[in-house]
């Protein structure tokens, strides 16, 4: 087909314009003919109409006879072409759903691919699971096992059960069954772990100790300090639940049950610690690399140190609520327990003197008290009246060294119902207090004693004040002679008891000075008489004085005492003067003076006055 061109083109488009569609210009036909009839001359062109005309004619002839004569085949095209028209409607139709649905379909393929592979590699999985079924099964047993073994107490097993799993860990850590194992397995590990603390919170001996002891390294758990310090916080919970135990009512019970618990089972403990550690590092550890290192044998003396300062705790609390006059089993109970553990390093009997030593001062100094107290009340009610027969008169003397080691009290004393019954109470207390007496208490208890008698020569003064108008002749007389009884049988008595108690010999020794200058040392065993009865020197009849000694430099003794060792002081004194009466010499005497001497070298005196 010639193209059209351009020059002629645009001369066919100035000559027929408007005169055919744009869509003819498309046409190659018409593009030819147009080319042909452009060649035309004008006799060929002024009848191409005509040509055009017939040609038209003849063609609509000829279409007419091919449709009449065909007629039923033009019908038959008609149909079909209905038919393949509709058909390929419904093909269209049916090839959009099509295309629709292809995406989709796809992505179904694609997703059906990926679940095949993962069913053949499911499948792949399964046999190999099912040829290792045996294996694997032993492995997902473990955290069931290892949970039997440790509740049997096989911690034997456990413990390398536990070591496999750490194993499977280190090797297969990703995977999430070994991940549950793992946290099953430890889970039943702290479980075995507060077993084994509880056995060492319990009645463990040494091997139990050490069986569980070498369970606990194996663990690895704890370094070394925090298994030393893990083993001696449960075994001194154990140690506090056996204390505890204790009843409470009675002081001297508990705490002499006390002492046998912490003796036996304190001593066990120490015991088992020093057979499993080894405490060969000094206390104090040298200093590496600016830091300090843990020093492990600090620990077991910081343990030690803080269970004696309990017991000395519970100790103190028990003297307190007081023990009564068992003062002296108490204290030989506790220096048999200090001398026990004296074999481990931790003799505390040191720490003993001072506290036993104060406990039967503030007894002693209470006792006094109350002597004191109800001598104001006898003085109250007192009334001085002649008395049939004197009972003091009336007891003949006894001569001396008929019973060596006895002290008997003035029997001049019964004619004075308050001087009596307050030597009563001291002599009550001397008793008391010889059971457990320090020398360390000489000056204590001699300045007890003063002041207590000061105190009754106040009251002794506040008696004459308010009878002295009232006295009678035969009264003021009675009123001397009981300040007489007072001054010249009372208070030597007394100085006579304190000599037996803290004998001047043993004073001097402790002290390292001769017994002839004990004088130079004020309130040491021997009571001031001439300051007691100084407020009273109207009333006493006068003497004849002897000039004192020149005065010696005050010394001070309570840095001499403070060092003293509590023990029981030797009873050396020779016997007394003073005559012994038997109770069937007099029967206006109640009750006479009883003194006590033991055989052998510990001869305990015995003051009593009823």
């Amino acid at each position: 087909m010639a193209a059209v061109d351009v020059e002629d083109e645009s001369i066919l488009a100035s000559i027929f314009r408007d005169s055919f569609p744009d869509s003819w210009r498309d046409n190659p036909d018409f593009t030819a003919y147009l080319s042909e009839l452009s060649s035309f001359g004008v006799d060929k062109l002024s009848r191409e109409p005509e040509r055009l005309a017939e040609e038209r004619a003849q063609i609509l002839q000829q279409t007419r006879e091919l449709a009449f004569s065909n007629y039923q085949t033009f019908i038959r095209t008609a149909d079909c072409t209905e038919h393949i028209y509709r058909d390929f409607g419904r093909v269209e139709s049916s090839v959009s759903r099509l295309l629709d649905k292809l995406p989709g379909f796809g992505e179904k393929c694609r997703g059906f691919v990926k679940q095949a592979e993962e069913i053949g590699a499911s499948r792949r999985m399964n046999s190999l699971t099912l040829n290792r079924h045996t294996e694997i099964l032993e492995i997902l047993e473990i955290p069931q096992l290892m949970d039997t073994c440790v509740r049997n107490g096989y911690y034997e097993e456990a413990l390398e059960l536990a070591a496999y799993v750490k194993r499977l860990e280190r090797k297969h850590s990703s995977l999430p069954v070994i991940q549950g194992i793992v946290r099953e397995v430890r889970q039943s590990t702290q479980l075995m772990l507060n077993q084994l603390l509880q056995q060492l919170r319990s009645n463990s001996q040494l091997p139990v100790c050490l069986r569980v002891i070498g369970y606990l390294r194996r663990m690895d758990v704890f370094t070394e300090a925090e298994l030393r310090v893990k083993f001696l916080q449960a075994r001194g919970t154990w140690l506090n639940s056996m204390l505890a135990a204790v009843p409470e009512d009675d002081a001297y019970f508990h705490i002499t049950k006390t002492i046998e618990a912490c003796r036996v089972h304190l001593f066990d403990i120490i015991t088992q610690y020093r057979a499993i550690f080894s405490d060969e590092d000094p206390l104090v550890a040298p200093v590496v690399g600016g830091q300090v290192p843990v020093n492990e044998a600090a620990i077991f003396h910081g343990w030690v140190v803080q269970k004696v300062a309990e017991f000395l705790e519970t100790l103190e609390r028990d003297l307190q609520r007081g023990v009564g006059g068992r003062l002296d089993s108490l204290l030989g109970q506790c220096m048999y327990f200090g001398l026990s553990f004296s074999r481990v390093g931790a003799d505390f009997r040191g720490q003993l003197a001072p506290m036993f030593q104060r406990v039967a001062a503030e007894t002693f100094s209470r006792a006094v008290q109350e002597a004191v107290d109800k001598f104001q009340e006898d003085m109250n009610m007192y009334t001085l009246i002649s008395l049939p027969s004197m009972l003091g008169g009336t007891i003949p003397p006894v001569a001396p060294g008929v019973q060596p080691g006895t002290l008997q009290p003035p029997m001049s004393l019964l004619d004075f119902q308050p001087l009596a019954c307050f030597l009563n109470h001291i002599l009550t207390a001397f008793n008391d207090l010889r059971l457990c007496c320090p020398v360390g208490l000489a000056q204590d208890v001699t300045r007890c004693l003063e002041d207590a008698l000061k105190k009754l020569t106040r009251q002794i003064l506040v008696f004459h004040r308010a009878e002295e108008s009232a006295f009678s002749t035969r009264e003021r007389e009675l009123f001397v002679q009981f300040c007489c009884s007072y001054a010249e049988d009372l208070l030597p008595f007394l100085n006579r008891c304190l000599q037996l108690l803290f004998p001047p010999a043993q004073i001097a020794l402790v002290l390292g000075v001769p017994p002839t200058q004990l004088h130079r040392y004020d309130s040491l065993g021997c009571i001031d008489i001439a300051a007691a009865l100084q407020p009273l020197d109207f009333v006493l009849p006068q003497r004849e004085t002897l000039v004192p000694p020149p005065p010696a430099p005050e010394v001070d003794i309570d840095a001499e005492l403070s060092s003293l060792a509590l023990e029981t002081p030797i009873k050396e004194q020779r016997p007394d003067p003073e005559p012994t009466l038997t109770p069937g010499e007099s029967e206006a005497a109640a009750e006479q003076t009883e003194v006590k001497s033991e055989d052998g070298e510990d001869d305990d005196e015995e003051f009593s006055l009823d």
